[in-house]
């Protein structure tokens, strides 16, 4: 079953044009803003003041401004997601342009050992899940984007994977990471008014002690509350 099960995923498309702005807008919520780098942009007030001060054109420049948060983005891809990818293609092309320091990385399902960059080379370039909890540190936002519906024992057993053999339980992994970034959420598609009817959704639910927002504009701005 797992053999018959391997299917094939694209990437979703960060470059996306977004169907509303709104969704950039509930982002910025989670902005940091900090100068660091080369001088690179004009600093007009400076530029001014410099210049009456030495009564000529006196440029002055300073490191440009840039989002210092940092975040570690889990997205859930195949399946039951593939209703949800233009929804996904949007929040992901938005997350791309607001966070300079953006890291992400695509599971199915649930998180288990491996995690991939390129769903093309899934199979053959998966990183350890382990290598990618020690790489990002605890300073990190970490969302995850996935519906959390499928079958309960692919979170509480081990096996339980429907791709691969498992030698920990995903709910391992997903405790794993909740520890490792204190500040997480989780941004599920499916509407808030059915999650009561999905038992996976009620166990990933209680592994992020609630931090489990709708993926709607309301939601989205829950959830960057929450984690600035």
């Amino acid at each position: 079953v797992k053999v018959w099960d391997k299917r094939e995923f694209r990437d979703f498309d960060d470059t996306v044009e977004l169907g509303t702005r709104n969704i950039k807008v509930a982002l910025k919520r989670l902005r940091q803003w900090a100068r660091h780098g080369a001088n690179e942009e004009l600093d007009l007030p400076g530029t001014i003041r410099a210049s009456a001060e030495a009564g000529y054109i006196d440029v002055k420049t300073r490191p440009e401004r840039h989002n210092a948060v940092k975040v570690v983005l889990f997205l859930d891809v195949g399946g039951s997601m593939d209703a949800h990818v233009q929804l996904v293609e949007e929040l992901f092309s938005a997350a791309k342009s607001e966070f300079k320091h953006l890291e992400h990385w695509y599971f199915h399902n649930c998180l288990y050992e491996g995690v991939w960059k390129s769903n093309k080379r899934r199979w053959n370039e998966a990183t350890p899940t382990l290598d990618v909890l020690h790489r990002y540190g605890p300073d990190y936002k970490c969302i995850f984007v996935g519906d959390a519906s499928m079958s309960p024992y692919e979170i509480t057993h081990r096996g339980g994977a429907n791709e691969h053999w498992n030698d920990e339980a995903g709910h391992v992994w997903l405790t794993r990471a909740r520890e490792q970034w204190p500040d997480h959420t989780w941004l599920n598609p499916i509407p808030e008014r059915g999650w009561g009817y999905t038992q996976s959704i009620q166990i990933i639910r209680e592994i992020f002690e609630n931090r489990m927002h709708p993926l709607t504009l309301e939601g989205i701005t829950a959830a960057m509350k929450e984690l600035g």
